[in-house]
């Protein structure tokens, strides 16, 4: 009787977890064609999932959440869920904040990239999601026409360890090979703006002048390094004078994402003043963010 209550909590538990998907999750697009460079022999893995937890991923995708042309406001945000760079929280920090900003008109698309600390995993986050990242924002421009999507207005948000990936992509990018045979590696991978959303390691984290405007959100009560680190952070940007925005909120811990049926809180409000701020660069008109 007790193991059968225990099998009974754990699928609920299961099952609890699975209803943050949504239900209509779209296609996912491969990043490579024939695979991603060094994984091409476990391209066809399948991937496997925990709840709303992604893991084993070695064909890396891009979900795309593109708003229908009469809405389409221009502007494209690529999402990097977090997870401890050992699996992908892809329902807080993925499909349901892809959802909202398709809804206000913004292309969102949802990043799954290779996972550096899974157990047995051989990927390096230098060298293979950073690969994934930078390929994510090329494949975003080279259908920007059919997206409706501004090539100047392509972005990058990163939850926790993919906030680490959003950062190194404003870091360290390029203009493309435009000799190159593949149409997507002739696209720059550089961000036109950046949105980190309590990252970690943000001593590696490294700041110029030039480098694409940056919006940050963490909570008071994360760990000092996530709370404070983000201070300071501001503080790099502010002295290298790239246009910065930091919301350090005082009720709030690490991992708290997007939840559309989240209770009401200054920290549940973060994407409203993320279009506020993308409002306030230029890089959207606030009067399109308006839903119908």
């Amino acid at each position: 009787m007790k193991s059968c209550l225990v099998a009974m909590i754990v699928l609920w538990s299961s099952v609890a977890a699975f209803a943050e998907l949504p239900k209509d999750v779209p296609g996912a697009i491969p990043l490579w064609a024939k695979g991603a460079p060094g994984s091409e022999a476990r391209v066809k893995e399948a991937e496997e999932f925990v709840g709303d937890n992604c893991g084993n991923v070695h064909n890396p995708t891009l979900t795309p959440y593109v708003p229908e042309r009469q809405k389409a406001t221009g502007t494209a945000v690529i999402i990097c869920p977090g997870g401890g760079h050992s699996k992908l929280c892809l329902g807080h920090e993925g499909y349901a904040l892809a959802e909202w900003f398709r809804d206000r008109g913004i292309a969102a698309f949802v990043l799954k990239y290779r996972l550096a600390r899974e157990k047995g995993s051989a990927y390096t986050i230098q060298d293979h999601a950073m690969a994934d990242t930078r390929r994510a924002l090329r494949l975003v421009r080279s259908r920007a026409a059919e997206w409706h999507i501004q090539s100047d207005r392509v972005g990058i948000l990163g939850f926790s360890a993919g906030g680490e990936l959003a950062a190194y992509a404003a870091m360290k990018h390029d203009l493309g090979q435009k000799d190159s045979a593949d149409v997507i590696e002739q696209q720059s991978c550089r961000p036109d703006f950046q949105a980190l959303i309590y990252p970690g390691s943000s001593g590696s984290f490294t700041v110029e002048t030039g480098m694409p405007p940056v919006f940050i959100v963490a909570g008071i009560n994360d760990r000092p390094d996530i709370s404070e680190g983000m201070a300071s952070l501001y503080l790099k940007y502010k002295a290298a004078k790239v246009p910065a925005e930091l919301h350090l909120f005082a009720n709030a811990g690490h991992g708290f994402g997007y939840r559309h049926n989240a209770k009401p809180s200054a920290a549940a409000r973060w994407p409203e003043r993320f279009t506020e701020w993308l409002s306030d660069s230029g890089l959207l008109k606030e009067s399109e963010t308006k839903q119908p």
